[in-house]
């Protein structure tokens, strides 16, 4: 897998990364963990791990992450949610990941996280939401109320809890819950599966995004779309599947788009690609191992609502600024661009239509005063 650049200002401009208002729609809880953080939190639980200093202990999510496989990936997973089945430890994880994205310039975010996964040490659902909760309200206290955070609650669509967790969801709408998700492994759990979780959430009203298109073709986002009823895609990026190149000269292509990304194309279903996670991961393999290969840009000239995400800031060993600096680096986006992908964000927000308007007037003002 080639390298990504590091960038810190926007390309042409002495504008740094940080300083540009951002808003994060999918980054994991339990994969943007500090690494003096599960250092600390291991040896108060008695948990393993597999090196004592925290750069170290870095570098290893990072090498680990890097094995083309989301199942692989996926399994790094064992020890950050091991760290995290106290009400201490989840609200010390929250408070500090709200702290890192404030720290990164973003205004507002969305954190998913599935509470299925932290019980095994005697937390209700309930209490594992509050706990979470509780951590980033201390969160958006501690960095100036600057930021605004919103989280999803995770079902894991391998478990077949799927109705239990929408129902947590709903009895938390008002406490901090703005959506829904299903993450885990994608090949071989459609989201039709948990068709009755989704039928409840709509006919409650509470928004969905479904993780399709990462490591699964067009009929998981067919599914999404049909049994999630989804407003996003999570990642979503095989979607460019449906996209087909009729013919080339030398000026111009000419593409056609299939049902699935004519159907994602003009409902505006928002796009959660996360493009260093996309090649850990082996999402974009069928079309190469380097950035330049994504599809990101394809998606972006051809209209789709494509927006810039970390996944999970661990083990990409990324922030939101450094995955936008390598996007502008690899396709030569400039400052308009980078706000085109904040727009599609928050066109996609799981906030009400005033105060999408009210966050898209103050990114623009951060923007302009970049």
């Amino acid at each position: 897998m080639a390298s990504a650049s590091e960038t810190d200002v926007v390309p042409g401009t002495t504008v740094p990364l940080t300083a540009l208002p951002k808003v994060s729609l999918h980054d994991h809880l339990d994969g943007g963990l500090r690494a003096q953080t599960i250092l600390d939190l291991a040896e108060a639980d008695g948990v393993d791990v597999p090196v004592a200093d925290a750069d170290g202990l870095a570098d290893w999510f990072l090498g680990q992450s890097q094995s083309g496989s989301l199942v692989e990936y996926l399994k790094t997973f064992a020890l950050t949610t091991a760290v995290m089945q106290t009400r201490e430890g989840l609200t010390r994880v929250a408070r500090e990941f709200v702290l890192d994205l404030a720290a990164d310039g973003v205004v507002y975010g969305e954190i998913r996280w599935a509470p299925e996964q932290h019980l095994t040490r005697g937390l209700t659902l309930d209490e594992t939401v509050e706990a979470v909760q509780e951590g980033i309200a201390q969160g958006i206290d501690e960095s100036g109320g600057e930021i605004r955070i919103g989280q999803l609650v995770s079902a894991m669509r391998q478990n077949d809890r799927g109705l239990e967790i929408a129902e947590l969801a709903l009895r938390h709408r008002e406490r901090g819950v703005v959506g829904f998700d299903i993450a885990g492994p994608e090949a071989g759990f459609p989201p039709s599966r948990l068709r009755d979780a989704f039928d409840l959430l709509a006919r409650e009203f509470l928004p969905v995004t479904v993780h399709a298109g990462e490591a699964d073709d067009l009929p998981s986002i067919r599914s999404a779309l049909v049994d999630g009823r989804a407003l996003r895609l999570g990642h979503g990026v095989r979607i460019a599947q449906d996209i087909t190149v009729e013919r080339q000269d030398d000026e111009s292509t000419y593409v056609s788009l299939g049902p699935v990304a004519q159907w994602v194309k003009d409902r505006e279903i928002v796009l959660e690609t996360s493009p260093t996670s996309n090649l850990q991961t082996g999402a974009v393999a069928e079309w190469g191992d380097d950035i330049l290969d994504h599809p990101f840009d394809v998606l972006y000239q051809l209209g789709f609502r494509v927006t810039v995400n970390t996944d999970n800031r661990l083990m990409s060993g990324t922030t939101l600024s450094r995955e936008l600096g390598i996007l502008a680096d690899a396709f030569g986006y400039g400052l308009d661009d980078l706000l085109a992908f904040q727009l599609h964000a928050i066109s996609g927000a799981f906030l009400p239509l005033e105060e999408r308007e009210e966050l898209a007037e103050r990114i623009i003002a951060g923007f302009e005063d970049a």
